[in-house]
């Protein structure tokens, strides 16, 4: 069958890096993908947001499936626009419709749902413009630190963790009267900081039944140690050390099943990934949010322990019948290192010659803001590559990627060299 992968980015990458090892594929293509989704299918230079491009491509070449990798065209729609056409009714797309995919586009949509299903989660209020007054008067009375988060799409710049109330106050204002955030500031979410472990989960479902992915962890701060400015994320590791059985035991009764079942409840069908971002407090699991699609960088962690067919999972999606396919998790450890443009996460600069990459041979590559010019291989974004070894220990994944990760040079290349050390910790705690 020939498959299209929708996106440009690191994940895209190890969709396409996974999905080309099934024996199921014909053609693969990836709209409009990077320098590296080229050495796995045919890059296609079509917008993410171009729906009736991305149609008439997957008509003229026969596309059977279409996996949508980033959030935005799930939230524009283009399930529903490719179900909206009597001549794409065969064409099976992997991601939420729009209805579905409001857990991820609004928070204010997503804080409902949860509390109407009972699923744990930071109590919050949403407030707008014209409930600014009453917002103010809210923050006179909340817990220290305060959680302001943008209900909308924000490029992962959303959200704000407030360390007075009078900083709270002031990004309130500038949120709502300022549009700090755009539309997506429209509305704003308050919300009660959790004081806890982070950590991801992933559910792939049919909207019936549903598989959990390996869990991972992702670190989001430029700096070592967790210092500086928040990125899309500088590294992962999966499987995820402190989330023992029993605590995933607690995510699926707890979140998993009341959020397939709330989806069935409310009439919403919903066809992808789930992605949970979870709070451990001592033990029990709290919802932060939802994605509704895979993290990057923790897609380039929990793909190379899936060991089952990747494409088998994904028609078990489309044709709803997931339950009967099969699914099987490495025992080992994937560690990410994300290599990143100098400057970043703020301004950096692009076009810088990539070298070094074929000296890599003991981790995967994935490619996330590259292009192709001139035979060359140039950044072409602020996260530029992610390394991902999978070795049988957490030690042992980490020395690897990180190493191979120094292998590879651009100038101004930056990495972190602690990603992981605060779980080595935890391991040597428990034991």
């Amino acid at each position: 069958m020939n498959i299209l992968i929708v996106g440009s980015g690191g994940r895209e990458c190890a969709f396409a890096w996974k999905i080309s090892q099934s024996k199921q594929v014909g053609q693969l293509f990836i709209a409009p993908g990077n320098a590296g989704t080229q050495a796995f299918g045919k890059n296609v230079p079509i917008s993410v947001n171009d729906f009736e491009a991305i149609a008439a491509f997957a008509l003229e070449n026969a596309v059977e499936l279409i996996v949508v990798g980033p959030e935005e065209p799930l939230v524009n729609g283009i399930h529903d626009y490719f179900l909206g056409r009597a001549d794409l009714k065969d064409v099976a797309i992997v991601g939420p419709q729009k209805a579905g995919a409001q857990l991820e586009g609004s928070k204010d949509f997503s804080k409902q749902f949860m509390a109407k299903y009972n699923i744990p989660t930071a109590a919050s209020q949403t407030f707008t413009k014209e409930t600014l007054t009453e917002g103010l008067a809210y923050l006179d009375l909340h817990s220290l630190p305060i959680v302001l988060k943008a209900d909308g799409l924000a490029a992962g710049k959303g959200v704000l963790i407030c360390q007075s109330r009078q900083e709270a106050k002031m990004e309130l204002e500038l949120m709502l009267t300022a549009s700090k955030f755009g539309s997506a500031g429209e509305k704003v979410v308050v919300e009660e900081f959790l004081d806890g472990i982070e950590l991801s989960v992933f559910v792939l479902t049919d909207g019936r039944n549903y598989k959990v992915l390996p869990s991972a962890k992702d670190y989001k701060r430029i700096g070592e140690a967790d210092t500086g400015l928040n990125t899309g994320g500088m590294g992962s590791v999966s499987p995820v050390p402190f989330a023992s059985d029993e605590f995933l035991e607690k995510v699926e009764q707890r979140i998993i099943v009341p959020t397939i079942e709330g989806l069935k409840q409310e009439q919403i069908p919903y066809k992808g990934f789930i992605f949970l971002g979870l709070m451990n407090v001592s033990g029990d699991p709290y919802l932060i949010e939802y994605n509704v699609r895979m993290g990057d960088p923790e897609t380039q962690s929990v793909l190379p322990r899936i060991e089952s067919d990747f494409v088998d999972l994904l028609q078990g999606v489309a044709q709803q019948n997931l339950v009967e396919r099969e699914f099987v998790i490495s025992p080992q450890t994937a560690a990410t290192i994300v290599l990143v443009s100098g400057g970043y996460p703020e301004k950096y600069e692009k076009g810088k010659e990539i070298t070094g990459i074929e000296n890599v041979k003991e981790s995967f590559v994935f490619h996330a803001g590259t292009k192709a010019a001139n035979g060359e291989v140039l950044t072409d974004g602020g996260r530029v590559l992610a390394v991902t070894a999978l070795k049988d220990g957490l030690f042992d994944a980490l020395q690897q990627s990180t190493a191979d990760a120094g292998r590879i040079f651009y100038k101004g290349r930056y990495f972190r060299t602690d990603i992981g050390f605060d779980l080595m910790n935890y391991i040597k705690h428990e034991s």
